[in-house]
């Protein structure tokens, strides 16, 4: 095992990376709360983040990699290994074909598909968080996922750089096998995608974006330090048969409930614990209403958490990752 020292001096030989100590990744998550990162490393160049993740893997230290930051919540603690960050952004389009790099940001791409007429992506406006993320974890709003239109993926497996379709991917609802292999411990980079979209009208889109858009600020105000809705969404299919009997049939959209319909029957909206609140309008969003805790939001989460599987007997799932926690049993 190598010591901090002797990974920094091994990082500081590769160009470009910028290499900090003690980073506070408070800033680098849009909840704006959590400790430091032992050793942070950012770069653009895809050569020096791979050669960064070698490094790392070499090192025996923990490490991680994030992208923007937007669905984790960093412990208060921090976390005690190499933080890697990939902000390599370009896009690049022929025909119906647009090529990303993973550190580009979804809203960049969705912007670049509805200006060049693609078709598919464009009810994905406002999503925050970048490419990389938004495969890795299935992104998707309004009935459609970003699944639906990758075609290719390139990545880092810890040994080479390789690339896999779609099928690969073993893509579910708001899941990835590169997620799924992370949390086993042994994961997969995402560096880039290429995706296949049909040909649209780029005004309609347009149009609808900006539809959408405006009741997403309005849902989650771009300074609003939160990570959007928290918990999972439901398929109807897999809920236990009691709980099914029990849902509504006008809040099943897509063969799917909202998380929000449980958290509301439980009287989560409003709930507070210190810093960290529930809204009032939407029992899925908890947010930094100033001086939260990642302690105090594990409180909050854990608190409706056990409230839902006391009054349906089921367990609903964060949405949102955490980091520099030994074992979060909210």
């Amino acid at each position: 095992m190598y010591s901090f020292d002797e990974v920094q001096q091994r990082l500081s030989a590769v160009s470009p990376l910028q290499i900090t100590r003690n980073e506070p990744l408070a800033r680098h998550t849009r909840f704006d709360i959590g400790g430091p990162g032992r050793l942070f490393v950012d770069t653009e160049d895809e050569a020096a983040f791979v050669a960064a993740l070698r490094t790392a893997a070499d090192s025996g230290l923990p490490w991680i990699s994030i992208g923007l930051g937007t669905n984790l919540i960093v412990s208060d603690q921090g976390y005690a290994g190499i933080v890697l960050r990939y902000r390599g952004a370009g896009i690049e389009s022929s025909s119906t074909t647009v090529r990303v790099q993973a550190g580009a940001q979804l809203q960049s791409l969705v912007d670049h598909s509805i200006a060049c007429g693609l078709q598919g992506i464009e009810s994905m406006t406002g999503i925050p968080g970048n490419v990389g993320a938004a495969i890795y974890g299935n992104a998707g709003a309004y009935g459609s996922s970003i699944s639906d239109r990758v075609a290719r993926v390139r990545y880092f497996d810890g040994e080479a750089i390789r690339e896999t379709d779609n099928a690969g991917c073993e893509f579910r609802y708001r899941d990835s096998l590169f997620k799924r292999r992370r949390h086993a411990g042994q994961a997969w980079l995402i560096l880039s995608a290429e995706l296949e979209f049909p040909a649209g009208d780029a005004l309609a889109m347009k149009e609808k974006a900006g539809g959408i858009l405006a009741v997403r600020n309005q849902k989650y105000p771009p300074d609003m330090k939160c990570a959007g809705s928290i918990f999972k969404n439901l398929i109807m299919a897999e809920l236990p048969p009691h709980v099914r009997a029990l849902v509504p049939e006008k809040v099943i959209k897509g063969g799917k409930v909202p998380s929000a319909w449980f958290l509301e029957e439980v009287g989560a909206k409003g709930m507070s614990v210190g810093g960290i609140r529930v809204t009032d309008y939407h029992a899925n969003t908890l947010y930094n209403a100033g001086g939260g805790t990642a302690a105090q939001f594990c409180e909050l989460a854990g608190e409706l958490k056990r409230r839902v599987r006391e009054r349906f007997g089921f367990d609903v799932e964060e949405e949102i990752q955490y980091v520099g926690f030994d074992q979060v049993q909210p």
